[in-house]
């Protein structure tokens, strides 16, 4: 078998591995868990996802690459952009997800829950 970097499968997932926090293993560390790919009905490499925690603090990471600031240094309507954003990439379903956006942005919990019911206000009109 070659080694998992010279693969060419391993070129193509690298940056959709690295965007969402993943690690690239080889099929032989793979655990339970893992997703191991195959190329042509070899085993290729293994893929372990983040924890969805950590996938958070990635995904805030990359918003404030977006913007070329923190994300605290945002104006209002930024700032609700960006709640609007995470509440569809599923940041909200985390466990301590609205404390951990309001701490980035440098609002409230009860400033995120307002932007997250005026989205939902304004959805259902």
């Amino acid at each position: 078998m070659t080694e998992p970097g010279d693969h060419p499968l391993v070129t193509a997932v690298k940056p959709l591995v690295d965007a969402m926090g993943a690690e690239i293993l080889t099929p032989q560390q793979a655990a339970a868990d893992d997703v191991v790919l195959t190329w042509e009905g070899e085993e290729i490499l293994a893929v372990r996802l983040p924890q969805l925690a950590d996938s958070l603090e990635r995904i805030l990471a990359a918003m404030e690459r977006r913007h070329g600031m923190p994300l605290s240094a945002l104006d209002r309507k930024t700032k609700q952009s960006v709640v609007r954003t995470l509440e569809a990439r599923g940041a909200f379903s985390v466990r301590h997800g609205v404390e951990t956006v309001a701490n980035a942005l440098g609002v409230s919990r009860f400033t995120v829950y307002n932007y997250l019911n005026r989205e939902n206000a304004a959805k259902s009109e």
